[in-house]
């Protein structure tokens, strides 16, 4: 077999060298057709071929031989890198939930606050919309998850279950509809009932630009929401009128953010500013000094 091909490479070279001299467009395809001398040589010599396979397969050996090992065999201060870095914190989310009669404007709301626009054709909510958006406050960030629920009457059964694990209950009244302000006390109670005293209650008096029209005055909003222990203020989701200050007031007030914000003074450094000693002898007078002045940097 040795013989036999390898008296056939003379033929095959000569054939290539023609193919390889031929002005054909085929002449790529043609080369790649036909067998490569060395192809034939490495087979009829099945101990060299024979070599290479135990070489590969000593060094892919080594290869799981190195992957069986320990970490911290392989790199010995990785391991110690890994729990050494810090772990990240979640995003904190809130959930936010707003109640209220039907066309109150609490889609209004919630669409100014996230687009910054108001629609004078909004359709009726249906079941539940929801939508996500983060603050950046000063000293922190969270999630507010916005819930929209409907004001129909035949919705009223699905609020109760968005009600419960809720952080803040928004509740929504028209200012120049009587009725709507009156149903805030139902809703309150509704809250109440579902979620316990573990919830934000936030009063929220909307369309305040629509003066001529007011029936609900400020200070009976302000008189309901403090009898309730809730947060007050009116708004104007046209004009956005509030809008925002709601939102930084909410997020400020969330479950949490006291403990929070005591957390990070009581990580601030107090570096008190002693003044310099002076000459030897003359200690009295700076004692002196310090006590008069208090500080005398």
């Amino acid at each position: 077999m040795t013989r036999q091909y390898t008296g056939l490479l003379p033929q095959l070279a000569s054939e290539t060298s023609k193919v390889a001299s031929s002005p054909s467009p085929f002449k790529a395809s043609l080369l790649l057709l036909l067998p490569s001398p060395f192809h034939w040589f490495h087979a009829s010599k099945p101990g060299r071929a024979r070599t290479s396979t135990t070489r590969s397969k000593s060094f892919r050996g080594a290869s799981n031989s190195e992957q069986k090992r320990s970490p911290d065999e392989l790199a010995p201060g990785r391991a110690s890198k890994l729990a050494m870095a810090p772990a990240v914190s979640a995003l904190a989310k809130y959930k936010l939930v707003f109640l209220g009669d039907q066309a109150v404007g609490k889609t209004a709301i919630i669409t100014r606050f996230m687009y910054d626009k108001f629609d004078a054709t909004y359709q009726a909510t249906i079941g539940i919309d929801f939508l996500s958006k983060t603050m950046y406050l000063e000293d922190r960030t969270v999630r507010l998850q916005l819930w929209d629920t409907a004001g129909q009457e035949r919705f009223r059964s699905l609020i109760p279950s968005y009600i419960r694990d809720s952080s803040v209950a928004v509740i929504v009244y028209d200012v120049t509809d009587t009725q709507s302000f009156l149903h805030t006390s139902k809703w309150i109670d509704e809250v109440n009932t579902a979620r316990g005293k573990d919830v934000l209650i936030v009063l929220v008096g909307n369309k305040t630009d629509l003066v001529d029209q007011r029936q609900v005055p400020t200070d009976e909003g302000e008189a309901k929401a403090k009898e309730h222990g809730a947060l007050f203020m009116e708004t104007s989701a046209k004009a956005g009128f509030n809008i925002k200050a709601l939102f930084r007031t909410i997020a400020a007030s969330l479950p949490g953010m006291d403990a929070l914000s005591s957390a990070k003074q009581e990580d601030m450094v107090d570096i008190n500013l002693r003044p310099a000693s002076g000459p030897a002898g003359s200690g009295a007078p700076g004692q002196q000094e310090q006590k008069a002045g208090g500080c005398s940097c």
